[in-house]
C-alpha cells in the first residue's frame, strides 16, 4: 500500500507541502480584505471632497470643522493598514501580482491621504467664501473644478473597485478638462483689479490648486491600478511625468 502523499506541486512544478494551502488561502483572504480596505477608506475621501466643496460653495464652518475632524480617521486608516501592509511583506512571500497589489496598496494610501489634505487646505478657507464668491469668473472656474475634481476620485475608484483597467486608462484624458479650468483660472486671477485683487488671487490659487491636485492624485490611482494589473512600467514613468509639466499653460 502507497503511503499517503504529503506534497503537491507549484505553479513550477516545485514539491509543495499541502500545509502551504490553508497559509495560501488565509494570504489570499488579507489581501482582498486590504483590496476592500482601500474602498473604505476612499468613502471617507470622498465624503471629505464633497464637503470641501459644499464649504466652498456655503461657507459653512460648522461643516468644514467636520471635515478637519474626520481626517483623523483618514490618517489613521493610512497607519494602520501601512502597517498591515509591511506586515504581510515581511510574513509571507508573495508571488509577482500579490507583491503589486501590496505595493500599489501602500501607494494609493498615501493618494488617498493627500487628498483628504488636500481638502483641509479648502475648508480652511471657509472664512473667506464671502471673498472667493465676490468675484464671479473665478469662482464659477472653482465650483467647475470642485466638481470636476469628485468626478475623476469616484471615476478612480469605480475602476479600483471594480479592477476595470479600461476605465482606469481613461482617468488622463477625462484629466484633460480639470487642466483645461486650471489654465482659465491662471488667466482669470492674472486679470483680477481693485482693492481685494491680492488676496482673492491668493485664495483663488489655492483653493484651486487643492482641487487640481486631488485630480491628479485620482489619475495616479488608475496608473497605480494598471501596474497592479499588468505589471507595466511604463505606468510608473506616468508617475513622475507629471512633475515636467509647466505650472501655468496659456
Amino acid at each position: 500500500m502507497k503511503g499517503r502523499r504529503t506534497t503537491s506541486q507549484d505553479a513550477l512544478g516545485n514539491p509543495e507541502p499541502l500545509v502551504a494551502r490553508p497559509l495560501k488561502a488565509a494570504f489570499s483572504f488579507e489581501l482582498e480584505q486590504l483590496r476592500l480596505q482601500i474602498e473604505v477608506m476612499a468613502l471617507k475621501v470622498d465624503e471629505a471632497i464633497q464637503h470641501s466643496t459644499d464649504v466652498l460653495l456655503t461657507g459653512d464652518l460648522e461643516l468644514a470643522q467636520q471635515v478637519v475632524d474626520a481626517d483623523d480617521g483618514i490618517d489613521d486608516m493610512l497607519v494602520s493598514l501601512t502597517e498591515r501592509c509591511y506586515s504581510l511583506l515581511t510574513l509571507q512571500n508573495p508571488v509577482a501580482s500579490d507583491l503589486r497589489l501590496v505595493v500599489s496598496v501602500i501607494r494609493i494610501l498615501a493618494d488617498l491621504e493627500r487628498m483628504g489634505d488636500l481638502c483641509l487646505r479648502v475648508v480652511n478657507l471657509a472664512a473667506d467664501q464671502p471673498l472667493l464668491a465676490s468675484n464671479e469668473e473665478t469662482f464659477r472656474i472653482l465650483r467647475r473644478m470642485a466638481y470636476e475634481a469628485q468626478g475623476l476620485f469616484r471615476v478612480a475608484m469605480q475602476a479600483w473597485s471594480t479592477q476595470d483597467l479600461k476605465l482606469a486608462m481613461t482617468l488622463e484624458q477625462r484629466d484633460d478638462a480639470m487642466d483645461a479650468h486650471n489654465s482659465s483660472l491662471m488667466q482669470a486671477i492674472l486679470a483680477l483689479q481693485g482693492a481685494n485683487a491680492v488676496p482673492l488671487a491668493v485664495k483663488s490659487a489655492t483653493a484651486g490648486r487643492a482641487f487640481e491636485r486631488i485630480a491628479d492624485h485620482s489619475v495616479m490611482i488608475g496608473e497605480r491600478l494598471r501596474y497592479m494589473l499588468t505589471g507595466n512600467v511604463e505606468s510608473l514613468w506616468n508617475e513622475v511625468r507629471p512633475s515636467r509639466r509647466p505650472f501655468y499653460r496659456p
